[in-house]
């Protein structure tokens, strides 16, 4: 039986990458966004891969939603095998400009978006004595970005997450890592002028950004067999920066 795998934010960037390889793996693949047109044409895509695939248009960072959404996944594909928790958005600007709603923002999407997936995918992988979940974070959540201090305590908390409740579900046979991304070329970055894409491109060893591919190859060898004794981990994919 193929693995049931629902990817949130997948309607563009790293999401949808990781949406196409695991189509291209043979999973049933559930995709998730918030912009109507932009889910849709990724689903017309992923379709001509895959007829296993459902798009679900909906934000996260709600509760009843989120049971919605696994009610609807459990009567097309049964429970979640895999689930992978890429939805976020980021802020750029001084701690001091920010108002209440752009960091509750910020944490809604970020952080809690997650905690409400996990809550709804958790019970049935435990029951089932099987499960995967990984979380896409970011290294600022581990370093720190000048101009991102909410957007990093977001992914501080995404790792911090990740790093306990892999203790708490291993028992359970379940697995439980985040992957630490760097600079990705995705539109996130698309606000960056030559002269800065060129600055951070001095900061990588690599001296190039990474790709959603990269970062999908990851997150696919994370739910393989070939990774079944790692959990707890928080895995930089950062090009050496």
């Amino acid at each position: 039986m193929p693995l049931t795998t629902f990817i949130t934010g997948s309607s563009r960037g790293i999401g949808k990458m990781i949406a196409q390889t695991f189509c291209c793996l043979g999973h049933n693949v559930v995709i998730n966004g918030t912009n109507a047109d932009r889910l849709d044409q990724t689903f017309q895509e992923l379709s001509a891969i895959t007829p296993n695939i459902v798009s679900i248009l909906g934000d996260m960072s709600d509760h009843d939603t989120v049971k919605t959404t696994f009610d609807q996944i459990e009567r097309r594909f049964g429970p979640v095998d895999v689930l992978i928790n890429n939805a976020a958005i980021s802020h750029i600007g001084l701690f001091t400009d920010m108002t209440p709603n752009q960091w509750n923002d910020l944490i809604k999407i970020n952080v809690n978006a997650m905690l409400n997936c996990v809550h709804f995918a958790l019970p049935k992988m435990i029951t089932r004595k099987k499960g995967i979940i990984v979380n896409i974070s970011s290294i600022w959540g581990e370093r720190g970005a000048s101009c991102e201090a909410v957007y990093s305590l977001t992914k501080g908390a995404v790792n911090g997450f990740t790093k306990a409740l892999a203790k708490e579900v291993a028992p359970s046979n379940v697995r439980v890592n985040a992957i630490a991304c760097g600079v990705i070329d995705t539109e996130m970055n698309a606000f960056l002028t030559p002269d800065e894409k060129n600055a951070l491109i001095d900061l990588i060893p690599l001296s190039r950004f990474g790709t959603p591919n990269e970062i999908a190859d990851l997150a696919a060898y994370l739910v393989s067999d070939k990774s079944t004794y790692i959990t707890g981990q928080v895995i930089n994919a950062d090009g050496g920066i």
